[in-house]
């Protein structure tokens, strides 16, 4: 059985600055998986790769054993691929409910003439969306802001409406790009057992993350990139061991 995602010889260059370099990975069903690296590894490049924002300079994507390389983000997704951002890409000036309804827009109905006449069953259809939305909202913890304007809300918790929104599109397998970044430590420790909660739930979570403790504590493999390249990859105590590991983020001295 093949593994749920496989990256092969994976590479992107902009001009002469190879940003990805020849990596390769597979990542199974059911796991959390975290990428990790110093600061310009070329982590945020590689969640762009995967999910269509950059077409690779050369390698291969695999989905299922299906090649994925080069499709756009909106295929991606009716595939099953969902993601968050590092910066928030949040409707400011939407409400929470109605930012996680966004979305589910591929699975909407997306006929003109059924909208412009309200048809009863779009208009049933809305009022079911609106549902599955609130109940994603209590699923991350944010039940008490259902009918708030997203722009009256802490950051904490947009955090958790974007991965939200991200889950209403009902992934099989979901990038996270730093979910804790800016987080107090309160709302880091919200962040991470709602990651832990999703992976519970069946989803695959690919997790980019510079709070070692919580990728520590949740991921089932980690892979480590410094300047773009595979610098390791296998569990936490591996990774933690690896002189490699140690030097790229600490110096050779250390």
């Amino acid at each position: 059985m093949p593994a749920l995602l496989d990256v092969s010889n994976l590479s992107i260059h902009f001009g002469g600055v190879k940003a990805v370099q020849d990596v390769s990975f597979t990542i199974d069903a059911g796991i959390v998986y975290s990428v990790i690296g110093p600061n310009g590894a070329g982590k945020t490049t590689l969640f762009n790769l995967i999910t269509g924002v950059y077409k690779p300079t050369a390698g291969e994507i695999r989905l299922d054993g299906e090649s994925i390389g080069g499709k756009s983000p909106d295929e991606l997704a009716r595939r099953g691929v969902a993601r968050t951002f590092q910066n928030l890409q949040i409707c400011m000036n939407m409400s929470a409910i109605e930012n996680v309804m966004v979305g589910a827009h591929l699975r909407l109905d997306r006929n003109l003439l059924k909208a412009a006449l309200r048809l009863p069953g779009l208009t049933r259809r809305d009022a079911e969306l609106r549902e599955e939305a609130f109940e994603l909202m209590r699923f991350v913890g944010l039940e008490k802001y259902r009918d708030a304007r997203a722009d009256s809300m802490p950051y904490g918790a947009l955090k958790r409406l974007e991965i939200a929104r991200a889950l209403a599109m009902k992934p099989r397998l979901i990038f996270l790009d730093e979910p804790a970044a800016g987080l107090n430590p309160k709302e880091t420790i919200e962040v991470d057992h709602l990651v832990r909660k999703v992976a519970d739930s069946g989803i695959t979570v690919v997790l980019v993350e510079h709070d070692m403790k919580m990728v520590m504590n949740l991921s089932d493999r980690i892979l480590v990139l410094d300047y773009g390249k595979k610098l390791a990859e296998g569990t936490g105590e591996e990774v933690r061991r690896n002189p490699d590991v140690i030097a790229a983020y600490l110096g050779a001295h250390a």
